[in-house]
């Protein structure tokens, strides 16, 4: 079925109401800009119309007038791509009273009740006390003037002419309350929805510290006891010796969730930045291999490597290395003893891919929908060993900011695989030369 397109003239309008709004700008101003623009907009084709008729009946005055409304309603549209926001509104302020003053004063056509509207977006546009009580002093005394001034005075336009400029007026006031009541209402569920994720974040960095807390504990406390008893001689080196080696199953897993939480939490404070390289990521495999051999030996687990040796992934190695050391330590956390993980590396229309299976625990059903954020409660691998939960969820951010994709297939009971798919690399020119000069 197509999609359904709006028609041009109202993507034409949302253009031209957008005009001066930028991504990031703050809620309320982006909303004032808009506002000035919805205003100016009207009075591009209304006052043209208006400068030709008074033109052809000879008013030429007051056809020059018009003439000047446009070209102000357009001076704030440029003015808005400007960026220059403050000059914008003082602009149409100033402008619209001294043009409206003159065309009630000289031809009595009801443009008073048009500084009217003035003093409302003074009102809704402007913050300073000062600033708004002098315009608003302006604007009051301006309609003052031309109401009690010269009322004797015969209308220099037809009867409907002021009949409808009064009617719009008088409409303005309303659409203009009735758009800033729409925008305080969104600004109120705005706040409430960002105070309710602060609420939900805050709960779930308290969960995930006194994990943090818990899996810290514990291992230095049994280190603590360690060295005491073996410092008082009550431990003798071949027994130290076999308790070190659980030790560092427990300190080694440690400091994999320290090094975790120490990412995210930079991550969270200054923004993670991403600095993508081509690199081939088969010497990366090979060093993490490496670094978890201690935990491969001690389940007896079956590894199988298929890393191409000639790909190139273009993406930062560093976080690759993180995500890789993740979903390679959970294989080996949640696998049996003598089982069988298998690593590969594949390279196919433009795109690298990491696999990572296990033949393990598998994952539940109803921790699929939790597994990349906070709420997941960590679980215990298959030696005991236990993690902060903090991984996948990094394993998550550092692939889509690098342009790629995870996706995991689980089932109980018969293992996991995750697949990490990332933009392929190039041979830099470097290596291109060193391979030419072997």
């Amino acid at each position: 079925m197509p999609a359904f397109s709006q028609p041009p003239f109202l993507n034409l309008f949302r253009r031209i109401a957008n005009i001066g709004v930028r991504p990031g700008m703050p809620f309320i101003e982006a909303r004032r800009t808009k506002l000035l623009n919805l205003l100016a907009l009207p009075w591009v084709p209304l006052m043209s119309i208006f400068c030709i008729v008074n033109a052809i009946q000879g008013r030429y005055l007051l056809s020059c007038i018009n003439g000047l409304n446009v070209a102000g309603s357009l001076a704030v549209f440029w003015l808005h791509r400007r960026q220059r926001y403050l000059s914008a509104r003082m602009l149409l302020i100033i402008y619209s009273i001294v043009l409206y003053s003159m065309a009630a004063l000289i031809y009595r056509n009801g443009a008073e009740y048009f500084l009217l509207n003035i003093l409302i977006i003074t009102i809704l546009v402007y913050d300073n006390a000062w600033l708004t009580c002098s315009l608003s002093l302006v604007t009051i005394s301006a309609f003052l003037i031309i109401h009690f001034t010269g009322a004797e005075q015969a209308a220099q336009v037809p009867v409907p002419r002021i009949v409808f400029n009064v009617a719009c007026s008088l409409l303005f006031p309303i659409l203009a309350l009735s758009y800033f009541k729409q925008v305080h209402a969104d600004y109120q569920q705005e706040l409430e929805a960002k105070r309710q994720a602060l609420a939900a974040l805050n709960r779930d960095k308290e969960k995930l510290f006194s994990v943090i807390a818990h899996d810290i504990r514990g291992p230095l406390a049994t280190l603590e006891l360690l060295l005491d008893m073996f410092r008082k001689g009550e431990y003798n080196e071949s027994n130290m010796l076999e308790a070190s080696e659980e030790l560092y199953k427990k300190v080694h897993h440690l400091g994999g969730s320290i090094d975790n939480m120490l990412r995210w939490s930079m991550g969270q404070m200054r923004g993670i930045r991403t600095a993508p390289e081509h690199f081939p990521p088969a010497p990366l495999a090979n060093e993490i291999l490496q670094m978890f051999q201690p935990g491969i030996e001690g389940k007896s687990l079956r590894v199988t490597q298929e890393v191409q040796e000639n790909i190139f992934v273009y993406a930062d190695r560093e976080q690759v290395a993180v995500i890789l050391r993740n979903l390679i330590s959970n294989a080996i956390k949640f696998s049996h003893p003598g089982g069988h993980i298998h690593f590969a590396a594949s390279q196919e229309n433009g795109t690298v891919t990491f696999a990572v299976r296990d033949e393990g625990i598998g994952i539940p059903p109803e921790k699929m929908g939790e597994l990349f954020s906070l709420k997941t409660i960590p679980s215990y691998g298959t030696g005991g060993e236990r993690g902060s939960g903090l991984g996948l969820l990094l394993c998550q951010e550092f692939t889509q900011l690098n342009n790629g994709k995870l996706v995991v297939n689980s089932s109980p009971g018969k293992g996991t695989l995750f697949t990490v798919v990332l933009p392929a690399g190039t041979l830099s020119r470097e290596e291109e030369d060193d391979e030419d000069d072997f």
